[in-house]
């Protein structure tokens, strides 16, 4: 079973006592900026056991930065047999903006933006190259442009899983956040 929820009622849930809070951002991301009480399962390891509850009584909260990683996390546990599964709607960005209490550490380049920045170098390269050295060129920037419209129309983006394996987006060293 799944639904929702909005930041400021699992803040009052949380005030009630302990709640299973996971963040299915990459680590790094976590690292920078998460909700107070979360703790980091990345959406590529998500599994019933990494969330660790097999209890109706006690869901399994999921967020990510703005709901897009959460929604498919919360359709892996589901999938998984996770008896109860809540969606935190608007994530980390919704949970900061209420004034909810976070946890800052060292600040990264989210994921999406990442995404953007080598989507549009490549696709820049392709044009200069394309222009300058030879006109086959111009099919590294196509190529580019086919990746991204079949992310945005699969919901999936092969570049984003490349770069979320990436050295620069694991956590480093022991820290306070758990796995």
């Amino acid at each position: 079973m799944s639904s929702t929820i909005d930041v400021r009622s699992l803040a009052g849930k949380q005030q009630q006592g302990e709640i299973n809070l996971i963040d299915v951002r990459t680590p790094a991301e976590y690292s920078g900026l998460h909700a107070e009480g979360a703790r980091n399962v990345p959406l590529d390891s998500i599994s019933a056991d990494a969330v660790g509850s097999t209890s109706p009584d006690r869901p399994v909260y999921v967020i990510c930065q703005a709901g897009n990683r959460s929604k498919k996390a919360v359709d892996k546990l589901v999938a998984f047999g996770v008896p109860h599964v809540v969606d935190v709607q608007g994530g980390t960005s919704a949970w900061e903006s209420a004034g909810l209490p976070v946890v800052r550490g060292k600040k990264t380049v989210s994921l999406p933006r990442q995404v953007q920045m080598v989507a549009g170098s490549m696709v820049l390269i392709g044009a200069i190259l394309g222009y300058f050295v030879h006109p086959g060129f111009i099919g590294l920037s196509g190529f580019v442009g086919a990746g991204l419209l079949f992310a945005g129309l699969t919901d999936t983006c092969a570049m984003a899983t490349i770069l979320g394996k990436m050295p620069w987006n694991q956590r480093s060293g022991g820290g306070s956040c758990s796995v």
